[in-house]
């Protein structure tokens, strides 16, 4: 049966989407896959490793830990790393982000202000924050003559996966 959650369906098609990413940077060399570009973080490695850092971070925010250090500051990865990395932090997101009821708030502090959001809006961001970064990626991709591009929409999840097509 088709999802009707939406929470349900952001999460779900995220982390598909983060994988059919990483599953279109696997053929390339190191040398592609750090190339630079005059767009979003420059490459697809320091893009794939911000939609991945700022999933981990804000799923720290959703738990109440303490900030880890950002993925960004670490690497480089490879494509391997980042596959497995996404593992563990898509299921820390998803297990968070549904836990408890979305009208709730969570407080963080970053640069000295302190910031408070919804559960809700918290899964709503990180989920368009990485379809907006994985388009970045989709056109590096382009420029390098992928042989493939990865689908990254909510709508082809809903076909290939959902059952819904």
């Amino acid at each position: 049966m088709p999802s009707t959650d939406p929470a349900a369906i952001l999460i779900s098609s995220n982390r598909w989407a983060n994988e059919q990413l990483l599953d279109s940077c696997a053929p390339l060399t190191t040398e592609q896959f750090h190339q630079e570009f005059e767009m979003g973080l420059g490459s697809l490695h320091a893009t794939a490793t911000h939609i991945l850092g700022a999933m981990r971070g804000w799923s720290d925010l959703l738990a109440g830990r303490t900030q880890r250090d950002r993925l960004e500051a670490g690497g480089p990865y490879t494509v391997a790393d980042l596959r497995s990395l996404h593992a563990d932090i898509a299921d820390d997101f998803a297990a968070l982000a549904t836990a408890y009821p979305h009208e709730e708030s969570v407080s963080g502090e970053r640069g000295g202000r302190t910031y408070t959001f919804t559960r809700g809006a918290v899964l709503t961001h990180v989920t368009t924050h990485g379809m907006h970064h994985r388009a970045q990626c989709i056109n590096m991709l382009r420029q390098l003559g992928a042989d493939s591009l990865p689908k990254s929409a909510v709508l082809e999840w809903m076909i290939e996966v959902d059952g819904q097509g």
